[in-house]
């Protein structure tokens, strides 16, 4: 055994909860949390941009890299098999956090990004038409939104966007206003990164499918953050979520899609792996999911995702919502109570995300002084920029909680808060 791997068994990767959510046990899973920032204990409330990463998920890629690299689907000799194996189990995990169908439905990428880009640039590509249309909603992140501008420009189709109210819910009467008999995919986040808004995509499925109208859902947020992701229950036909939202590592993703509908696209790059045979004559494609996984894939990058499903089940995600949900109570009232704070994302189904402006003081001397406090937090336009118009603002700034956030780090919030006050009284 390695230096390395000795010391990561030295420290806890287990979880024994028992009938409570231990947030202080969490966070002793998470290495990085032990840290000090300019001699301030760190409060990491930046999840909603990337997560912090358990032992367990360090300890996995770890032990892929010191005891079984090698490639994938090339080799017949033990590294290449067990890598394989590894590699395959990940994908089989991902299926069951997700309750895909097959295992043939989830297609391993770099993240959400690459995900919808794929739908873009496949099913799209085959369905849409001079005159059609994409649907989205007001409160995409900019990747789900790009995409299918540049679809449209390729195309001839027209991008249309579905309103929300001040609190940043969904009109749901004027998306099935929108979707009409040019409309060819809907496109939307099932939760926003700004506003924490949870959708509600099982209606918003059955008012597409009515129409004979397909479905894509950023689940980027979402994943880490609800009680379930069922993609059977949604009835959604692509699904996309990210590795490093989740306690994962970055550089992996996930596109699901039905299989039927997989099956019909074509590849989104060619190169190794994706292929049957290949002569200059004609080459003969895979089958999915494997047929758009052209080229090395991120080996490592999806068994670390595989330990963070495993991380999260361990936990439940049931419990890691409840914790997060009681801690969004908490920070929600406590913000309110800020002289001249306003929240922006006030929806009643939500997750663990506040996005908040400070009257006369702009987002990023926000973060800059809380950082001098320790305080990690986002600020800027979150790539929402449709969005930040749509409340009127250039940038807001961001608080976003994870299994392992506190009412501590909350506390320690509205002081580096009152701390900013007295810098801009």
């Amino acid at each position: 055994m390695s230096d390395i791997e000795s010391s990561l068994h030295a420290l806890p990767k287990q979880l024994d909860l028992g009938s409570g959510y231990d947030v202080e046990r969490v966070r002793r899973m998470f290495p990085i949390l032990a840290q000090q920032i300019y001699g301030k204990p760190l409060v990491y409330l930046d999840s909603a941009a990337t997560s912090q990463k358990p032992l367990e998920v360090i300890e996995a890629i770890s032990h892929f890299f010191l005891q079984e690299n090698a490639n994938v689907h090339r080799g017949v000799h033990y590294l290449s098999v067990r890598a394989t194996e590894e590699y395959e189990k990940a994908r089989a995990k991902v299926q069951g956090f997700l309750n895909a169908e097959q295992v043939e439905e989830i297609v391993f990428v770099r993240g959400t990004t690459e995900a919808v880009n794929l739908v873009a640039q496949t099913y799209g590509k085959a369905q849409v038409r001079a005159g059609d249309e994409v649907l989205i909603s007001a409160m995409e992140h900019h990747s789900n939104i790009v995409p299918w501008q540049m679809l449209c420009e390729q195309t001839g189709a027209r991008l249309r966007v579905a309103p929300i109210d001040d609190s940043g819910e969904l009109l749901l009467d004027e998306l099935e206003r929108l979707i009409g008999p040019r409309t060819r995919l809907v496109a939307v986040t099932h939760v926003s990164n700004v506003l924490g808004t949870i959708n509600p995509i099982r209606r918003i499925v059955e008012l597409a499918h009515a129409r004979g109208v397909r479905v894509l859902v950023d689940g980027a947020q979402a994943a880490p953050h609800l009680e379930q992701v069922d993609v059977r229950a949604l009835g959604c036909d692509f699904y996309a979520l990210s590795g490093h939202k989740m306690y994962g590592p970055t550089g992996i993703g996930v596109l699901y899609g039905r299989h039927e509908l997989l099956d019909a696209m074509p590849p989104y790059q060619g190169g190794g792996d994706m292929i049957l045979s290949v002569s200059f004559e004609k080459t003969i494609y895979n089958k999915p999911p494997y047929r758009f996984e052209a080229g090395t894939p991120n080996m490592a990058g999806a068994i670390g995702l595989g330990a963070a499903i495993d991380f999260i089940r361990e936990l439940g995600p049931a419990a890691i919502a409840a914790h997060e949900q009681s801690v969004l109570a908490y920070a929600t009232k406590a913000l309110a109570a800020v002289p001249g704070l306003r929240l922006i994302g006030t929806a009643a189904q939500k997750v663990g995300v506040l996005s908040f402006v400070l009257d006369g003081i702009h987002p990023h001397d926000i973060g800059t002084i809380l950082d001098r406090e320790g305080i990690a937090i986002r600020t800027g336009h979150h790539c929402a920029q449709p969005l930040m118009n749509r409340f009127g603002v250039a940038a807001t700034a961001r608080a976003s909680l994870g299994c392992y956030s506190t009412e501590q780090d909350i506390d320690a919030l509205v002081t580096g808060l009152a701390k900013v006050r007295e810098v801009f009284r």
